[in-house]
């Protein structure tokens, strides 16, 4: 896979992770090249089942996601996620130094100051200076040394150097205190320009920055508009700040 061209294309897309019970139900969504569209809907709605669509962690039961046309089952997982930066709420932290944590696979050849400028822009060169050993700190099992805040800034920071044109972000700033959540949210604002980005968010002040907010109840895709637009549609303004935490 190349690069996204024009669009991402969910077409009539269904699944299920068991036969008959339907976590998506005949999605219909288009994302065109560029365009921050956010997906949200109350728990268990199929948030999360539909961006892991566009890696293929899975692929649709029914229907197809296509990219410019092409179906994502016709390139290999490795190509397609090549393309795609990721920043969920569960970040992996690799019992290595913060180094080979920021740049790893295709990345690992990175040098320090790529490493270095990725970190700041993702509001974590100053946290990483204060570790004994800077950026050569192990970080140990599971990120030990870091709070949540400061793994999300490691995950940001690593989709930074990575460069990807298409980005997902699954709750990137859910469970963090304010202070961790202004940083956090500070780095990702960077990390969006100029790319597309699908965006699953309880905030409203992530929400409202989206061009596009698709609202997902149910599997099903049930209104769909900018932020200004939905609020003033009657029902879906109620909804939309009840999925606020």
């Amino acid at each position: 896979f190349g690069g996204l061209k024009r669009e991402i294309v969910f077409e009539d897309v269904w699944f299920g992770y068991e036969p008959g019970e339907w976590v998506l139900a005949g999605v219909q969504l288009r994302v065109g090249r560029g365009e921050v569209v956010a997906i949200v809907g109350p728990s268990g709605a199929g948030k999360s089942t539909l961006v892991d669509l566009l890696p293929r962690f899975i692929d649709p039961t029914r229907g197809a996601v296509t990219l410019d046309g092409v179906p994502t089952t016709a390139y290999g997982r490795q190509s397609l996620r090549r393309t795609l930066g990721i920043v969920s709420q569960q970040t992996v932290i690799f019992n290595d130094t913060v180094r080979a944590n920021i740049a790893y696979g295709d990345q690992a050849s990175a040098g320090l100051p790529a490493i270095e400028a990725a970190a700041r822009a993702a509001n974590a060169h100053a946290f990483i200076e204060r570790l004994p050993l800077g950026y050569d700190t192990p970080l140990g099992e599971r990120g030990a040394r870091l709070s949540g805040g400061e793994r999300q800034r490691i995950a940001i920071a690593r989709a930074i150097l990575r460069d990807p044109p298409v980005l997902i972000l699954d709750e990137a700033t859910s469970a963090l205190d304010s202070e961790s959540e202004r940083l956090v949210q500070e780095a990702i604002e960077r990390l969006m320009q100029g790319r597309t980005v699908l965006v699953i968010a309880h905030r409203l002040s992530t929400i409202a920055r989206a061009d596009r907010i698709a609202v997902l109840d149910r599997g099903v895709i049930v209104e769909q508009g900018s932020h200004d637009q939905l609020v003033t549609s009657g029902g879906a303004s109620q909804r939309l700040h009840s999925f606020e935490l």
